[in-house]
Formats: structure tokens, sequence, C-alpha cells
């Protein structure tokens, strides 16, 4: 399969170039600038998704795209609706154009950051986006819904917690996702029969878990890596309290630019 990886040059590419590859993928690259660690062999074209003229050439001949670029953090709206609206809607509207069968598109847990910690959430739960950023994940899981039920591609958005080889922190013994159970969820977004339009969150094994995967685990979700393995040595450090922060899933981009003051959380 011919797959498109945007976001190439940033961490999360990173981990999971080499993955994807051994998984049998034909990778083409693409970001701003070409990673600091491309090997030799590897296809990169630069391109801004913003340049809608720009795309055409960038999705030619690719079977599907793992779509991983924009603006990784919060940030300035002007910023967040450059690289993250108009960027995923350009790259959307050029794949039905040259005829891309297939999106996995990497969403984020802050489209559903201001569901308490004690609320279990599935894929059907209503969004609540703790920030601008979540807004713009929003808005490309909406987007594919359009692209999947009046253009017929296959869309797979995955809610992604946080990726890393362990856990550094309370919070993500609850979100952590290993880079092998990523690759293993693009895979599946790329590859199952039943596909059509579909949205999984982002997760190893972690017996904290705030979300119910069910929906991936129905299509063959098996994650390897357990977060409570390396629970004892995160629970030893100490953290300091943030009201809003440890109430709500998103964490810190919850209390980021939060009204209220210290330790009196809106009702």
């Amino acid at each position: 399969m011919r797959v498109l990886l945007t976001g190439a040059s940033g961490g999360v590419a990173r981990m999971l170039r080499p993955l994807l590859a051994a998984s049998g993928l034909q990778l083409r690259l693409s970001d701003l600038q070409p990673p600091d660690d491309l090997q030799a062999g590897e296809d990169f074209m630069a391109a801004d998704l913003a340049d809608a003229a720009a795309l055409a050439p960038l999705v030619r001949d690719m079977e599907a795209i793992v779509h991983l670029g924009g603006h990784s953090v919060e940030g300035p709206w002007a910023t967040i609706l450059k690289a993250n609206i108009e960027g995923c809607y350009n790259l959307y509207e050029a794949a039905f154009q040259a005829g891309v069968q297939r999106i996995v598109f990497a969403s984020s847990n802050h489209v559903m950051g201001f569901h308490e910690r004690g609320d279990k959430v599935d894929a059907e739960r209503m969004l609540r986006p703790d920030s601008r950023y979540g807004v713009s994940k929003a808005f490309g899981e909406a987007l594919g819904a359009l692209y999947a039920d009046k253009f017929g591609l296959r869309i797979t958005n995955l809610r992604i917690g946080n990726v890393a080889p362990a856990p550094v922190d309370r919070r993500r013994l609850a979100i952590w996702l290993h880079p092998e159970d990523l690759c293993q969820l693009i895979l599946i977004g790329l590859r199952h029969p039943d596909i059509r339009y579909e949205t999984f969150y982002g997760m190893s094994d972690n017996a904290r878990a705030w979300w119910d995967n069910r929906r991936a685990q129905a299509f063959g979700y098996r994650p390897r890596h357990r977060s409570e393995d390396h629970a004892a040595r995160v629970l030893a450090v100490a953290e300091a309290p943030d009201p809003i922060a440890d109430r709500f899933q998103g964490g810190a981009f919850c209390s980021q630019e939060h009204p209220h003051p210290p330790g009196v959380p809106k009702p």
C-alpha cells in the first residue's frame, strides 16, 4: 500500500516511521521541512497543507493517508486555523480528487478534555474540547464524516492520548499510547475491510483509563503494552496540584487560560 505520512518531521512520526515501513507500507513523507533523521531511500516531499495548490502532487498515486500534520499543541487562533482547519480541509479535498481510498486522522484526546476524570467515555459521547486545538481536532473528525458519508472515503479517527515509550506522570497512566500500539491502530484503519467511518481512542492497555475503547477492540485492536507496568515509578514522584487540571481529562489544557481562580473550578 502506498501511504502518505504527513507531519513526518514530528516526534510521533519519528517513532512510527520504522514501524510502518516494517509493516510493508510504501511511505511518502511530507512536512514543511525534512526530518533531521531522514534515511536513505525514504521518499520526502515538502508541502504546506495550507497551500491547497501544493497538494495535488503530494497525494498523487497514494492509496491512503496517515494525517499527523498540523499544529500539535494549543496556539493562537490564526495558527490553529491555518494549520489544523484549512490544512485539514485542503488535504481531504485533494485526497478525494486524487482517488485516495483511506485516511487515518490523528485526532486528540483534547476533543473530550472537559469530561471529568471520574466519567468513563466512549466514542459516542458528546465532544467537550478543552482548547482551540481541541476544537480543530473536532473539526477534523466532522470533516472526515462528511468525506466518508458523501464521497465514500474510508476514515478512521484516532483520539490519541500521549505517545511515548513509557508514561511519565499520573495523567499519562490513563492516556498513554506506546508507539507499537499506535502502529497497530493505524494498520487497522488502513487495512480492515469493514472500516467506513470509525473513531477509536489511541491508548494502550491502561488500567486507569477514562475511555471505553470497545469499538477499537471490535475491529481487532489488542494493545501489547500496559501502563500499569510503570505505575510504581510514576506514582513515586510528587506532582504539584492543579484543581482544574486534576479534575478534567484534558489536564493542563483545561486550566490554561481558565478564568476562574485556583481552587474554584467552574461547576
